[in-house]
């Protein structure tokens, strides 16, 4: 076993130093997440908890225990408490030539698993689409379901889990964290004519650090100059196109975090489908995993036509952590948290401005055309606030999918890290709780959507979107 000086990234780590960790990440939780016990009952959470701690029994790897650690917290159900590596051994994954998982998927509402990109071994193409039964000789829908158990969610949103194991790259990530990597596969899938074949696959070698890529870089850089590559960043998070044939502006907002120039996009976008007396706007959020309120906020007040709230309620358990050591900002937060919240009857800290604070329509450039909102499972935090605070409105439809985030409320707005101080694992620490509205029914479901349309099959075959096809044939009803 490396000593600490000397890391590396397969160090066991005795079991004392992971009891004292344990200890302290779950000491954390209870004195300070503001949501602990929202969904879960605390008679629960104390089961998870200590069966975590049973796991603990021999030495592990820094993965073997952050698998346990996301095992738990995904009980919390808070989409803001997850589970993150060390930041030396995140340095690790960024510069090791790891080999990589070369199956993305996609999991469809009758549970069917489908492949959601190309596989190609020898005279052997398997195309997206194509229906997935089995990983080493287990049912891929069973390891589906094994691995989301450690993904933390808003309340009981398995619409978002199912979505967030087909993003990207999140299948193998997951089953790398949770079970290890093999040298190969052995996948099992149907044919054209039904019938379930067999081929085995290995991971996939990265490209080598020497390759051609050298010869094309500098010309790259020269061609995509900082100023380029800047908006094509900007472009990428947020754009506006006008199809003048049919008065509609679609707009993509992919997120509200700052560094984005949201409020000044926003403005110069609304004045422009004002000047084009454009009739139909399609806001497109479904890859909107939230940011900062006050953008979501910004956007909403252009599209609200009456006063509004963010909150019912927002407070905190405590204003800063008995284990200051390890929480990031833990003393400015601290002080911070004194001017901003008031500690009422209840004994919980209030964020009363927010609790106050009603919200007027834009006086500029309101849209009062005809707006239809996109939504998906990845809508999440200050995307979803928005989708709810104007749903409902006559002039607004969503279309698509139930938003990740939670439409009753969520743990959120400060989210310190929290280090473990013996492996440096870390773990995101939502410090207020919040209900957006207060007479909702508390079920733990997103945003639902009043038209829907999920993905199938055929469309991931025809690489077709159907939320989009959806939107277009409502706006020429409507014409």
């Amino acid at each position: 076993m490396a000593s600490k000086s000397g890391w590396t990234p397969s160090r066991l780590y005795p079991k004392e130093e992971l009891q004292k960790d344990y200890q302290v990440f779950r000491s954390v939780l209870e004195e300070s997440h503001p949501g602990l016990y929202w969904y879960t009952p605390k008679d629960s959470m104390n089961y998870y908890f200590d069966w975590g701690y049973r796991q603990l029994n021999d030495s592990m790897t820094e993965p073997q225990f952050r698998s346990v650690l996301s095992y738990v917290i995904a009980k919390v159900k808070c989409g803001h408490t997850s589970t993150r590596y060390s930041r030396k051994f995140l340095h690790y994954l960024d510069t090791a030539r790891l080999p990589q998982f070369p199956i993305s998927i996609k999991v469809l509402e009758n549970d069917t698993v489908v492949l959601n990109n190309f596989i190609q071994r020898s005279n052997l193409k398997l195309t997206r689409g194509t229906i997935l039964t089995s990983l080493n000789g287990a049912p891929i829908k069973q390891i589906v379901d094994s691995l989301v158990t450690h993904i933390p969610q808003d309340g009981n949103n398995t619409s978002y889990l199912m979505q967030t194991i087909s993003n990207r790259g999140a299948f193998g990530g997951w089953l790398r964290l949770v079970a290890g990597y093999a040298p190969s596969y052995e996948v099992g899938y149907l044919d054209s004519l039904g019938k379930e074949q067999k081929t085995v696959f290995n991971l996939v070698e990265p490209p080598k650090k020497d390759s051609g890529r050298k010869t094309i870089l500098p010309q790259l850089k020269e061609k995509l100059r900082q100023r380029e590559q800047r908006a094509n960043e900007l472009d990428r998070a947020r754009s506006l196109q006008i199809d003048t044939a049919l008065s509609t502006g679609y707009m993509t907002v992919n997120t509200f975090n700052n560094g984005y120039r949201l409020k000044s996009f926003f403005r110069s976008a609304f004045k422009e489908l004002r000047r084009n007396k454009v009739k139909h706007l399609v806001i497109d959020i479904r890859s909107n995993g939230g940011g900062n309120v006050a953008h979501s906020t910004y956007l909403t007040k252009k599209i609200r036509s009456t006063p509004f709230k963010l909150a019912d309620s927002l407070y905190a358990v405590s204003r800063k952590s008995r284990f200051g050591n390890y929480v990031r900002f833990n003393g400015v937060t601290g002080i911070f948290m004194r001017f901003i919240t008031r500690k009422k009857a209840d004994g919980f800290y209030h964020f009363g401005y927010f609790e106050r604070k009603e919200f007027k329509p834009a006086r500029k450039d309101l849209f009062k055309g005809q707006v239809y909102l996109l939504t998906g499972p990845n809508s999440f935090s200050a995307a979803a606030i928005f989708a709810l605070t104007v749903k409902g409105q006559s002039n607004v439809t969503l279309i698509g999918e139930e938003t990740g985030g939670g439409a009753y409320g969520n743990s959120a707005w400060f989210i310190p890290d929290v280090r473990l101080p013996e492996t440096g694992i870390r773990f995101r620490l939502p410090k207020f709780r919040l209900v957006i509205n207060k007479e909702a029914v508390k079920d733990g479901r997103g945003v639902l959507p009043d038209v829907e349309v999920k993905s199938t099959r055929q469309s991931i075959i025809e690489n077709r979107d159907l939320k989009v096809e959806a939107v277009r044939s409502l706006i020429i009803q409507k014409r």
